[in-house]
């Protein structure tokens, strides 16, 4: 058996589950100061015999096993988890391979394999909730360098009715100082989800992720985008994002998928919110045959 966790700023998702993707049993917690939350975790997983653990974490966080902050929640602006090291947290109470990666990238990889972009060797899950991230899945391996992509900082173009500064406490308004969720909640002084009715919020939302999605389209290429996460819930965001994608590439990125297909193309995860913790599984899986 293979434990997995899907480590959020809002929630953690534990849970436990086969080499081949069936699962035995799935909690979920919020997510507190490190050790209580931490705490959770260990006292659910020591029911049971695992022979690895996989884990998607947000971030920023070290995804590197050949550097030092490898396991470790990096410079987060989250109260209590900046330097953190959930994968020596874990070491310390099992003696099994632990696997790590971001939350979103866990999320490609398990909508890659089971989900909206299975048999297909690129994809790119966008999480749109607390905050904005992205992974990316590019010729069947995860896209990571010196370390991993952080897509929801990217800088956009502002609305021009949008007078709001930003959440962001490093960049005020990026993509997700504008767009994320708490951004709507400051901006309006409501929750996504009660103005729903309010056809400019997802207007003006719309225009912030196209505009984001559109240039991940120019750089990466991906031959699916998925588009997850709280906000996201308001379906009537895809075909806002798809139309505003479509006006924005102008014609200049002619393939079928984009002007012919493009509700296939930009989609809601098949996985739904299970899309992360499958990954964990999946990372945890990877973890097991290293040995590591």
């Amino acid at each position: 058996m293979i434990g997995a966790i899907e480590a959020g700023g809002t929630k953690f998702v534990c849970a436990v589950g086969t080499k081949d993707g069936k699962w035995i049993e799935r909690v979920q917690f919020p997510t507190e100061w490190p050790e209580k939350t931490m705490e959770n975790v260990i006292h659910f997983f020591k029911s049971y015999e695992l022979e690895a653990i996989g884990v998607g974490s947000f971030g920023p966080c070290g995804v590197d096993p050949d550097k030092d902050d490898f396991g470790f929640i990096t410079s987060t602006p989250k109260p209590g988890w900046r330097s953190y090291g959930i994968v020596p947290a874990l070491k310390e109470m099992f003696d099994v391979p632990v696997g790590f990666n971001t939350d979103v990238n866990a999320a490609a990889l398990g909508e890659s394999m089971f989900g909206a972009a299975k048999g297909l060797d690129s994809c790119l899950y966008i999480t749109v909730g607390t905050g904005i991230g992205a992974g990316a899945i590019v010729g069947g391996k995860l896209l990571q360098g010196v370390s991993h992509p952080e897509m929801g900082h990217i800088v956009v173009r502002r609305h021009p009715a949008d007078l709001y500064a930003g959440t962001c406490p490093y960049h005020k308004d990026c993509l997700e100082g504008l767009a994320a969720g708490p951004s709507l909640e400051n901006r309006y002084g409501k929750k996504g989800h009660q103005l729903e009715s309010n056809a400019g919020v997802w207007e003006m939302e719309a225009y912030y992720l196209a505009q984001a999605i559109t240039q991940y389209i120019l750089i990466i290429s991906p031959k699916k985008v998925i588009l997850g996460g709280g906000v996201m819930k308001q379906r009537q965001l895809y075909p806002l994002i798809q139309e505003k994608v479509k006006a924005f590439l102008n014609g200049y990125v002619n393939v079928p998928e984009i002007t012919e297909r493009i509700a296939e193309y930009i989609v809601a995860p098949e996985l739904g919110d299970n899309a992360g913790i499958t990954g964990a599984l999946l990372i945890g899986k990877a973890a097991l045959e290293k040995g590591g």
